[in-house]
Formats: structure tokens, C-alpha cells, sequence
């Protein structure tokens, strides 16, 4: 790593900060306030979560991505010294500002273009938006190395196992492994999760977390995505990639080498330790996290995941398989059924239903071989998906893959 690299203060970007994410990264560096200094910050509508954030962590920009919200967030920082602005051009100016490190916590496949900024910049990138992986994947890592980036993984199971591969070389590795809580209904049957609402499907037993990715908790989706993620990653063929159901959260990831050794990461389930983790790589920090009590934890239990009841890992194992656009279409299928079902549109099994659908498209059997192909699938996709929530009979629409 250059020395500018490893400059301590070291400089921040928060890609998405009023989101969970961001606000967990911000109350990390708070911990260690004289160890950072906030480049920028961004949201997409939150002017007032926007402005009270950079205000207090002294960023030296605030970007509102929806334009007409300007002159109200130039407004809520008046005085401040906070240089605002808005836009899809602006927030692709903050992620290529001059920092060290950028956190990538957009949600979705909207986080693409301005991590790929910072990508483009060769920053460190912690990238908390699994979708530019899932979308874009070589493409995405072909820019990495490119521009001689750096990319550390945030997820708490890609975290884990990052972290376990301390302990041996890629070539030594037999498999990894991804833990799952199983969500807040991993004890329900398929009759039952027929009927849940999504105040029930954002009750996550054991993680705090934005909407989006606590339904994808609940269908299990968010496991298929982490997998599809884990390959570009670590460089593992899909069935080198194990996912297990581990109701404590307390184990997130391990590593087994090929002399029969499993190296595991555990910590609580609180994402301001993988945060950290990013934050001061190659370093430690602290965190001001509580630590895992291996005694009132008891026991460590772990069970397969049950395919019936959650088709959603299958359907990403299926398009990981496929390739090409098929895991562009799966994540943007997935995100359009997941906000139909919060707005309560569609039931909660229909998530996975539509999702299946528009793998069945012509269009995931496309391969997209530039960023702005992708982008295009994605949007593509998108459009189908609107029109498969709203539809009560898609098989006048749709038909199968050739």
C-alpha cells in the first residue's frame, strides 16, 4: 500500500450516509474522531438527516442526489462552511474527490456509477453495496485493477472471511463458507409466510438494518446475492461457496484450507465491526461495540438451508451459473419485488415468484459486455418487473426461456 494510503488522519467519503451503513461509519469514526477527517457525504432525499450529519462530523461537502432538494440543504447548512450540492453529476464528483477511502453504502443498483467513480480514482474502496458485484462483477473488478483500487468487503460474511484469509494463500483454500440467521421466519411454514406484512418481515431478530436488505434477509435473498458476491470476491466457483443457517449471528464466516483447518471470524452482530474493520485496515480500531460473551452465548447451532421455503438462494446459485446478464436481471428483479411488497403491492412469497419470472426472460440470456450494457439490462429489467407486479395474469405477458 503507498504512503498516501496509510496517512493517518485518514480522509472519508460516505457514499449513502444517512442510511444504516452510513450512520453506523459515522458512529465509528466518532469513536476515534482525531484519526479522520470527512471528505463528503451524500444522500439521495434526507436533506435534514443530510445536513445535521455533516454538520456534526465537520464534512467539508453534503450532496443531496435529488436536484430540487438544493436550495433547502443550502439552506440547512448556511453558515456552516459546508460547501452543497445536487445531482447525479454531483454525487459522481464526491465519490472522485481526493479521499482515501470511500464507503460505498448506496443501496441498490443506484450505488453503481458512483462507486465506480471512486473505483476510477484508486481509492480504497469498503464496499457495503453488494449489487455492483452482483451486477457488474468482472467488469466491475476488471476497473478495480485498472486503476489499481483497493476493494474491502463490509458485508459482516465477506468481512469474515476476509478476514480469515489472513491465516493462508487463495490456492490453499477448500471452500468458504457464509453464515445465515434465517431471518424472522426461518421457523414458518410456506402457509404462514403466505400472509406476513412487512412491519413482520423488517423485525430481524438479530441485525439492524434498512428495509431493502431486511426483506432480502427474510426471502433469504440477501444469502443468494452475498454468494454471487463471494465469487467475484475471493475467485470461488459457486460450490466452493457454502451457505449455512446459523441463528446466533455470532460466527459470520469461515475459511476451510485444504490441510482440514477452519479459520472462522466471530463478533456480535453489530456491523460497526466490519466497519471498523475497513475503516482502519490494515490497522484495528476500537469500535465501542460490546463483546461476544462465548458463556451467556451458550451453544453455536447450525442447520441447511431449506430450498422449499426459500427458493431465493437457489434462484442466485441458478443465475450465478448462467451468467451474463442473468444476475443483473435477478438483482434488479429482486430490488423493484422487494419495494412492490413494502408499499404492499405484492404478498411476500410473490418476491420470489416474480423474481423466477424474469429469469425466464430472453433478456437474462443476454451478456452484457460493457458497465453501460449492464446499466441497461438493469434498467430493462426493472421496467419488466413493474410491469410483472402489476399484472394478475403474467402469462399472457410472459413467456419461457428459449
Amino acid at each position: 500500500m503507498s504512503a498516501g494510503r496509510m496517512r493517518w488522519p485518514r480522509r472519508v467519503t460516505i457514499l449513502g450516509a444517512t442510511g444504516s451503513i452510513g450512520r453506523s461509519t459515522l458512529a465509528v469514526i466518532a469513536e476515534q474522531p482525531e484519526r479522520f477527517e470527512i471528505v463528503a457525504l451524500t444522500a439521495q432525499r434526507n436533506v435534514a438527516g443530510l445536513a445535521a450529519l455533516a454538520r456534526r462530523h465537520g464534512a467539508r461537502l453534503a450532496v443531496i442526489g435529488d436536484p430540487s432538494r438544493y436550495r433547502e440543504l443550502r439552506e440547512a447548512l448556511a453558515g456552516s462552511g459546508i460547501e452543497a450540492a445536487a445531482g447525479e453529476a454531483a454525487l459522481l464528483a464526491a465519490a472522485a474527490r481526493d479521499a482515501d477511502l470511500v464507503m460505498a453504502a448506496i443501496v441498490g443498483a443506484a450505488g453503481l456509477a458512483p462507486t465506480l467513480a471512486a473505483v476510477r480514482r484508486g481509492a480504497i474502496v469498503a464496499l457495503a453495496n453488494k449489487e455492483c458485484l452482483v451486477s457488474a462483477g468482472a467488469l466491475f473488478l476488471e476497473e478495480v485493477r485498472r486503476h489499481d483500487a483497493v476493494l474491502l468487503p463490509v458485508d459482516s460474511e465477506h468481512n469474515a472471511v476476509f478476514q480469515a484469509l489472513a491465516g493462508g494463500e487463495p490456492g490453499d483454500v477448500e471452500k468458504i463458507v457464509l453464515t445465515a440467521s434465517g431471518g424472522p421466519f426461518l421457523q414458518r411454514s410456506l402457509e404462514e409466510m403466505a400472509g406476513v406484512t412487512p412491519a413482520q418481515a423488517l423485525a430481524h431478530p438479530n441485525w439492524r438494518m434498512g428495509a431493502k436488505i431486511s426483506v432480502d434477509s427474510a426471502t433469504m435473498m440477501n444469502k443468494g446475492l452475498e454468494v454471487i458476491e463471494a465469487h467475484h470476491l475471493f475467485a470461488l466457483p459457486g460450490e466452493a461457496i457454502e451457505v449455512v443457517v446459523h441463528p446466533q449471528s455470532a460466527l459470520h464466516g469461515l475459511v476451510l484450507y485444504r490441510d482440514g483447518s477452519m479459520l472462522a471470524q466471530l463478533g456480535p452482530a453489530d456491523m460497526r465491526v466490519p466497519i471498523a474493520s475497513t475503516l482502519a485496515w490494515p490497522e484495528r480500531m476500537r469500535c465501542g461495540v460490546a463483546r461476544l460473551d462465548l458463556l451467556a452465548l451458550g451453544r453455536l447451532d447450525f442447520v441447511p438451508p431449506d430450498l422449499e421455503r426459500f427458493p431465493a438462494l437457489a434462484m442466485a446459485r441458478e443465475a450465478l451459473a448462467v451468467g451474463g446478464a442473468a444476475p443483473a436481471v435477478l438483482n434488479a428483479a429482486n430490488e423493484v419485488a422487494v419495494q412492490a411488497f413494502l408499499e404492499n403491492r405484492i404478498g411476500f412469497l410473490d418476491i420470489a415468484r416474480i423474481v423466477a419470472d424474469m429469469l425466464q426472460t430472453p433478456l437474462a440470456t443476454t451478456v452484457p459486455n460493457s458497465l453501460e450494457e449492464v446499466l441497461a439490462v438493469d434498467r430493462e429489467a426493472r421496467a419488466l418487473t413493474a410491469q410483472r407486479c402489476a399484472d394478475p395474469n403474467p402469462s399472457k405477458v410472459y413467456g419461457t426461456r428459449a
